[in-house]
Order: structure tokens, then sequence, then C-alpha cells
């Protein structure tokens, strides 16, 4: 079977086919994902809280990225790469953000993630046109959760629905080929999945985006740490692993998941 592409995922949400994103550690889960039928395999910096132990994503480090990058690359033929940029790595300026979203493309990733929405705007351009593909992340950056005030859903306000929908068009345009939304209302969610030409991928963001994303731990009921209400233990009623990561990815592709009740 060919490698996931952006030209694959791009087809997909024009289909109308949903596409099914899991985060991604290591090189076992990897090849336990994608013969699951899992799309994207998202090295996440949730790392940090579901593996290190942390109480943010905030220490993980451009170290740890790549580390994991090339574990999950190595035990993946299939899936589509995209990898988290840490804190840190990327706001300060668009060449520093080259620098080290060129050591996680080198690991192995296929697309780097930036967290925020105007701010990100000179520095995803920078980057795409220089060959690296950038996934946007709106909504609910982890990254900004103290200046957030805790996890917090976004966008419920007109004025913040407004301007979420208008980063989202500037990220768009600026050359981001995903768009991550997550913790927001469903409605917004759909508006901003129909009016960006970039495939959304949704996280407590409702069933409207073009796919959906979980954190594995959360998936499998394993993470020690406070469950979130977008997230589902698929591991209730399966008989493995691999069971339980197929009914995710049939649920997404059949619309089954997510729910009303993970939704805000």
């Amino acid at each position: 079977m060919m490698r996931t592409t952006l030209t694959t995922l791009n087809k997909m949400a024009h289909d109308g086919e949903k596409i099914a994103a899991l985060t991604c550690y290591d090189a076992s889960f990897a090849k336990l994902l994608e013969e699951a039928g899992v799309d994207i395999l998202l090295v996440g910096d949730s790392l940090g809280m579901v593996l290190q132990g942390r109480e943010s994503t905030l220490p993980v480090t451009l170290s740890d990225m790549v580390y994991h990058v090339e574990c999950v690359a190595r035990g993946s033929s299939k899936a589509f790469i995209a990898a988290d940029m840490p804190f840190g790595s990327y706001q300060d300026n668009p060449h520093e953000a080259f620098r080290n979203a060129s050591q996680l493309m080198r690991a192995g990733a296929h697309m780097v993630k930036l967290e925020g929405g105007r701010a990100m705007v000179e520095t995803t351009r920078f980057l795409v046109e220089r060959g690296i593909p950038v996934f946007g992340h709106l909504g609910l950056t982890p990254q900004s959760v103290h200046q957030l005030g805790g996890y917090r859903v976004q966008g419920k306000s007109a004025e913040d629905a407004k301007q979420l929908l208008q980063d989202a068009a500037t990220l768009c345009e600026a050359g981001a080929s995903l768009m991550l939304l997550e913790c927001i209302p469903p409605e917004l969610a759909r508006a901003v999945t129909t009016a960006t030409p970039a495939p959304t991928i949704g996280i407590g963001a409702g069933p409207d985006c073009s796919g959906q994303v979980l954190v594995l731990y959360d998936l499998l009921g394993i993470y020690g740490g406070k469950v979130p209400k977008f997230a589902k233990n698929f591991m209730h009623g399966a008989a493995s692993i691999q069971q339980a990561v197929a009914q995710y990815v049939a649920d997404v592709k059949a619309q089954r998941f997510p729910a009303p009740e993970h939704s805000f």
C-alpha cells in the first residue's frame, strides 16, 4: 500500500471520507495503528503528559520530539506522520522555526504542527515557501494553557468565533495544509470546515470536521490524569488494543464518533 500523503488527505476530505488520526510516540504502536487503518500518526507534545508524567506540554524539548518522531517513522510504512513543534521552538522568529522544523522533517515527519493564529501567519508562510508543510492548530492551544486560564473551551463568544474564523482563513492563505480544531463549539468547527480549503481535524470540536484525532492513551483508557469530555475509552468491550483502535477508525469513518456527549 502506498504512503498516505497530503494529496490523499485532501481527496478524502473532498470525497466526504472522514480522516482518522491518533497520537503516536513509538515504533510498535506506529505499526499497530496504521494496520488498524489510522490515516495520520500525530507525534504530539502530549507525550510530555502521557509518557513523561508532566503537568503540561510545556517542558517537552525539541530533542524529545526528534527522538519520538524517529521512533514512529521506523515503525511506519503507510500513515502520514505529523509532528508537533514544542513550546519555544518556533515562536521567536521564522528562521529559528525553519531550523527546528527541519530537524523534525529529517527525523521522519511529513508535516509540522504549530499552535496559534495571527501570530503564526508569517512563520507558516516562511516554512511553506521553503518546502515544509504546516498543520495549523486553533481553539484550545495547550502550549498557551496559562495564558488561557486553563484547559477551557474556546470560541464561545461571537467575537472570539469571528476571530478564530479569520485566523483559519489567514493561516490557509499563508499555506497551512491541515487545521486542527481543539475544544471549540461544533457550530464554529462546522463553519471553519466549510469556509477553509484545508481539511480540519477535530478534537472536542464536534462531528463535522474533516476528521478526528484522540490522544492514544485516552482511547486506551490508560492515562492516569483527568480524562477530557471529548475522549472515549475504546477498550471497553474490545478483546485487544488492535480491535479497540480498529473500532475507533470505523466509528470515525461512519460518523458515530464523536457523539453529542463528546462535544461542547
